[in-house]
């Protein structure tokens, strides 16, 4: 069995047999299908795993050899984390360094625990704000919160994810890309 160790781009994408991304799992797994024989490597990553008889890359990409069915939720999870990721860590009212999250409409008097319903705000606009609207205050939204789509948000969720996955994810090219 080879030595896997975390490496620093500890996780790998795996695809479908139809290269539809499926999940992240970590290197460890990864390496395991493909000596399985349940998954090739399609993108190596950072690094070289080593056994007693076999030297082996690190897998950065996997793709399944037979085709998974995968009943897929529709939404995705609302967390903290994921409302950070969302805003970009910015807050949604003055545009500065976010700490809290903050419901638009007031959970106090009705607002729902909802994408559509909390941003990532500061703590001084939080206070500020209180249990009123941004209407009642005649602040604006720089943007109107709603829940993250696509097939990145469904497969990383709130996670960084690697630049070499960006051709399967549907994800903006890094800047300088274009050049190379």
């Amino acid at each position: 069995m080879p030595d896997i160790r975390p490496t620093v781009g500890s996780s790998a994408l795996v695809l479908n047999a139809t290269y539809e991304p499926l999940c992240v799992v970590s290197v460890r797994r990864a390496t395991i299908l493909v000596l399985t024989s349940k998954a090739e490597c399609v993108s190596d990553g950072d690094g070289i795993l080593h056994s007693a008889h076999h030297t082996l890359p690190v897998p950065s990409v996997v793709r399944l050899t037979r085709y998974v069915k995968v009943p897929y939720r529709t939404h995705v999870g609302l967390s903290r984390r994921a409302i950070f990721a969302r805003d970009g860590g910015r807050c949604a009212y003055c545009r500065g360094s976010a700490e809290t999250i903050d419901h638009v409409f007031p959970r106090s008097r009705g607002g729902l625990h909802a994408w559509e319903n909390v941003v990532a705000a500061c703590a001084k606009c939080n206070h500020s704000k209180g249990d009123k609207t941004p209407a009642e205050l005649g602040w604006r939204l720089h943007a109107a919160p709603a829940a993250p789509r696509g097939v990145a948000w469904r497969v990383l969720g709130h996670r960084t994810p690697d630049p070499r996955w960006a051709d399967w994810l549907d994800l903006p090219k890094p800047v300088g890309a274009e050049a190379a």
